[in-house]
């Protein structure tokens, strides 16, 4: 069969008879291309309709102009980086000047932008107030602290904070605003959840202040034992994550058995049920508010194709429709890449009855089709087959090509791998296991040989073969590597530890092939995978929160806390600092989490968020302190399971150099990040993992593949495999082919196409393939 060339050659029946239409005008169908592209990646700008208005519209959704926005925002961001205080400062007419730069870039964005939309609706968009807001008020802060620097008079660099508006608020960040969006909405129902909580802490601090205030008790330190009302609710705070269970029960159950059962039933109700109500309120107002935002885009996804499909349609006997040569002016519009092959099946798709025209509905579906990835396979002679045919083609040939491509030679790399997986766990100085590695990179250098004389090395090497190129380049390295080190060992009687390190991390990374092996977890990667775009859009929400406080926490606390390794100095001792001689927070040496310069905010920032030397505190007695493990996190709450007391020593650290309010920075960190993002982060992967994982084909895939099958020119997932377009080791080949499977990869040449395994998922997108296959219902 000759593939894609037959597709494009294929005769089409005469179209019915009707009046050739005027030709349509090029701001026409450049309009309509915008509607069909805004539909397509879910934009949702209103802009003006005029001929130069939508050339600039289209000039302001080119990719470069959102690369450089991109770009200037990083730049933007980066300059905390070499700001005061900071590990490697540069001056502040160098800094000022990238600023200034980067806000002229964001100024001439926003320009572009209010020249493509309505006065009206430029001046009611809160966003961009929002950035001409700030960029007024960091010129301002520019200004101010430049003339204080100049003679000399610190000033406060306020407008830091205000950087990430950028990042949030041009219309490119939509996906970050959604998730701002969502937790907006989810914030009231979580807010008096939230409040009854903090009540309930509060009630339970007076009664441990009357119960054990009054008692004579001593901590082992030998403090007073709750006899100060803020620092009863900072102790009960911490304990909600039992992070400092059962220390701050021990001195009142050392005084009486029975006051265990105050700090039991705190613990039950709000430990338990609280945060699990709370986790339960947060998942169900997320997906709620979600479903929401969801079907309000869908429907101006379809208002979109409407119009555009208004703007090109003609009257053909009782109905509307597009006629082809529009269609493909079109779509080639939208696509510019699109290969003419892939255009034609679309067309196919969508003019099922070859009439010579596109009717609404399949007009309709056009953005839906650009988003599902069509793979376009050329299927290629091996090299050797051309140059030597009679070698190529004998038995014993034959006979390695078949032994290749059985699922006997998966497994049995697979065994080698396991093998060597236990080798790199034995002594690497033992001379057997040394040689030994030798014999795994051989038989894996073998491997590839034959991959590569079995399969066409085009195919194999393409751009979606990412297995076969990782595990190429993971052999072409250690071997390398490996060759490296003998080198200079033999010659210099000296083995370099770092080349060693890359070997054994390069053997290591080996194991991943058995991973995807395996069916089951070839499914839950691909699931992951497949959310991992949608994973980023909160990545970005979580720096825009990290930057915020780490700007914040620079201002407040730099200089405050030192960290000098090379000093056995008192001082050093302390963290440079008195405040701070002979405090826990010195003792546990925590000197080197500081807010002295950006990287070490946001490196003890997400110490504060995630474990932070878990097992090494609980195995440390810091100042008489013993911490227990928590099993809290078997409920599934694993957002509340942090490693809380190093939190508490921070908070009580920076505490000690500033002033006791210090500790509300934390708990505002703590309550922001870990209580409401992490808990709406986990609410919207539970979500999104669960309709990646159950989705099946939707109506436009099963439509696009039921005319390739049609037209003959669609290739299986299994023939793929067997003539190599993907790595062996997702092979479900049942055995060893006989001349029936030889004749039927013989006439497997030319173009032929498929449905990519993973479709093109954005933010939301992901839940759009939810809402139109079934997995949410939407009443009405």
């Amino acid at each position: 069969m000759p593939g894609a060339r037959q597709l494009a050659g294929m005769h089409r029946p005469p179209s019915p008879p009707y009046q050739e239409p005027p030709a349509l005008e090029d701001q026409d169908l450049l309009l309509a291309a915008a509607y069909v592209s805004d539909a397509q990646y879910n934009r949702n700008v209103p802009f003006e309709t005029s001929p130069q208005a939508i050339r600039l519209y289209c000039f302001y959704n080119h990719w470069t102009m959102r690369a450089a926005t991109y770009f200037f925002i990083c730049v933007d961001l980066a300059l905390a980086f070499f700001e005061e205080p900071a590990w490697l400062p540069l001056p502040f007419l160098a800094t000022s000047i990238a600023e200034v730069l980067c806000l002229t870039v964001f100024f001439g964005r926003l320009v572009h932008f209010a020249k493509v939309t309505p006065q009206m609706v430029f001046w009611k968009d809160t966003k961009n107030i929002c950035l001409m807001v700030t960029i007024v008020l960091t010129l301002i802060d520019l200004i101010i602290y430049g003339s204080l620097e100049a003679v000399n008079i610190h000033a406060v660099r306020w407008s830091r904070a205000l950087r990430p508006v950028f990042l949030i608020n041009f219309p490119e960040s939509r996906q970050i605003r959604r998730a701002f969006r969502s937790i907006r909405n989810t914030l009231p129902d979580i807010l008096y959840i939230f409040l009854l909580f903090i009540f309930s802490v509060l009630i339970f601090s007076l009664m441990a202040l009357k119960l054990f205030g009054n008692r004579g008790l001593k901590t082992v330190e030998g403090s007073p034992y709750f006899t100060n009302i803020l620092d009863i609710t900072f102790e009960l705070y911490v304990l909600v994550t039992t992070a400092n269970s059962p220390d701050v029960m021990m001195p009142a159950y050392e005084f009486c058995c029975w006051y265990s059962l105050f700090f039991i039933t705190y613990i039950i109700i709000n430990t338990y049920i609280f945060m699990s109500v709370f986790l339960a309120v947060v998942y169900n107002n997320y997906r709620k508010h979600l479903k929401n935002e969801i079907r309000t885009l869908a429907y101006l996804k379809r208002h979109k194709m409407i119009e555009a499909f208004n703007i090109l349609k003609v009257k053909v006997g009782t109905e509307f429709v597009v006629i082809e040569a529009q269609w493909r002016r079109l779509v080639k519009l939208v696509a510019p890449d699109i290969s003419s092959s892939h255009l034609e099946l679309l067309l196919r798709v969508s003019d099922e009855g070859q009439k010579g025209h596109v009717d609404k509905t399949n007009f309709l579906r056009l953005a839906d089709l650009l988003n599902i990835q069509v793979v376009t396979v050329n299927i290629r002679r091996h090299p050797l087959e051309a140059w030597m045919p009679q070698v190529y083609q004998s038995s014993a040939s034959l006979l390695v090509q078949k032994m290749v491509r059985h699922r006997t030679f998966v497994w049995v790399y697979d065994v080698i791998i396991l093998v060597n997986a236990v080798f790199i766990a034995l002594d690497e100085k033992n001379p057997f296991i040394s040689y030994a590695e030798w014999l795994f990179l051989f038989l894996y250098v073998i491997e590839i040989l034959l991959k590569l004389y079995t399969y066409e090395p085009r195919a194999y090497f393409g751009r979606k073969q990412f297995w076969n190129w990782f595990d190429t380049l993971i052999i072409i390295a250690a071997l390398v590597a490996t060759v490296a080190n003998t080198t200079i060992r033999s010659a210099r009687k000296y083995s370099s530890q770092q080349i060693l390190d890359i070997v054994l991390i390069l053997r290591i990374l080996r194991l991943l092939r058995v991973i995807i092996s395996i069916q089951r977890f070839r499914v839950i990667v691909i699931t992951l995978i497949n959310i991992g775009p949608t994973m980023l859009t909160f990545g970005g929400l979580v720096l825009v929160v990290y930057y915020v406080f780490a700007i914040i926490g620079m201002e407040v606390f730099q200089g405050r806390v030192h960290f000098d390794p090379s000093s056995a100095s008192p001082d050093a001792l302390a963290c440079g600092n008195p405040a701070l001689k002979d405090s826990a927070f010195a003792q546990g040496r925590y000197c080197r989490n500081n807010f002295n310069d950006l990287a070490s905010s946001l490196v003890l920032l997400v110490e504060l968020t995630v474990v932070n030397q878990w097992h090494n505190i609980l195995s440390v007695q810091v100042g008489g302190a013993r911490a227990a493990e928590s099993n809290y996190g078997g409920l599934g709450l694993g957002s509340w399971k942090v490693g809380f007391l190093s939190f508490a020593l921070i908070a009580n650290g920076f505490a000690l150099v500033t002033h006791q309010a210090a500790k509300l920075y934390f708990i505002v960190f703590h309550v922001v990040v870990v209580i409401l993002i992490v808990n709406i982060f986990i609410a919207f992967i539970l979500e999104a993992f669960f309709v990646a994982y159950s989705l099946e084909k939707s109506e436009v895939e099963t439509a696009i593949e039921k005319k390739i099958q049609e037209l003959g020119v669609g290739v299986q997932e299994e023939e793929m495999q067997d003539r190599s377009l993907v790595d062996n080791v997702d092979a479900k080949d049942s055995g060893f082919h006989g001349d029936e499977g030889d004749n039927k990869r013989k006439a497997l040449k030319g173009l032929y196409f498929r449905i990519a395994s993973k479709s093109k998922f954005g933010f939301l997108s992901l839940f759009f393939q939810g809402c139109t296959r079934g997995i949410w219902k939407f009443p009405g």
